[in-house]
């Protein structure tokens, strides 16, 4: 078999693949329509009822807050007792 004549014949049918692929890209944007517009982006807009929940949310939280602030905190344990009670038996 002539090399030449073979590369010729790919050359020629890869020429005809790259057309049908032209043909076929094009059908399928003819199918897609005009490009979309992009969606609103960013944060979803509260309706009253779920603001007022979350308002309700946030004061219970930061009430609770404040009064865990409030608390004093546990005294540190008294100097020597490392071991919280247990006792050395020395085993």
């Amino acid at each position: 078999m002539d090399l030449n004549k073979a590369l010729r014949e790919l050359y020629a049918e890869k020429k005809r693949v790259d057309r049908a692929i032209v043909r076929l890209e094009a059908q399928l944007l003819a199918l897609a329509g005009p490009p979309k517009k992009p969606g609103r982006r960013g944060r979803k807009s509260m309706a009253e009822e779920e603001r007022r929940e979350v308002s309700k949310r946030m004061r219970a939280y930061w009430a609770d807050r404040r009064k865990a602030e409030e608390q004093p905190p546990l005294p540190p344990p008294p100097p020597g007792d490392e071991n919280n009670g247990a006792e050395d038996n020395g085993s």
